[in-house]
């Protein structure tokens, strides 16, 4: 009985160390900051994404050509929702904006290629 309690024990504990190491690999992103580029509406959109300790803690846009006031929305929908995550996918988007918002996802999302 002792032997099979043992056996368990060591099977318990080397799938908890598997996984812990798998979790790691997938878990973080590479700090750094790293730069990409989508088709917007009107013309490219070209940002800046920053990780710290493994995620997203930053994105600044370089450059756009979105018309105003309605690119303002989409903007600050996209970046907010992704501080803090290793991907933009389910970022939030902004009505009336779904070009730009898509471009800001895809241009994140390409950024953080350069991070895994």
């Amino acid at each position: 009985m002792k032997k099979i309690v043992a056996l368990a024990m060591s099977v318990l504990l080397s799938f908890g160390v598997l996984a812990a190491c798998g979790a790691s690999e997938e878990a973080g992103l590479k700090d750094g900051s790293y730069s990409a580029e989508a088709q917007g509406h009107n013309d490219v959109i070209k940002l800046t994404v920053t990780v710290a300790d493994g995620v997203i803690s930053d994105v600044t846009v370089d450059e756009h050509a979105e018309t105003d006031g309605i690119y303002g929305d989409a903007e600050t929908a996209v970046i907010e929702s992704v501080k803090g995550k290793t991907t933009a996918d389910g970022a939030d988007t902004a009505s009336g904006a779904t070009v730009s918002s898509e471009a800001l996802i895809e241009a994140i999302n390409l950024a953080l290629e350069q991070a895994k």
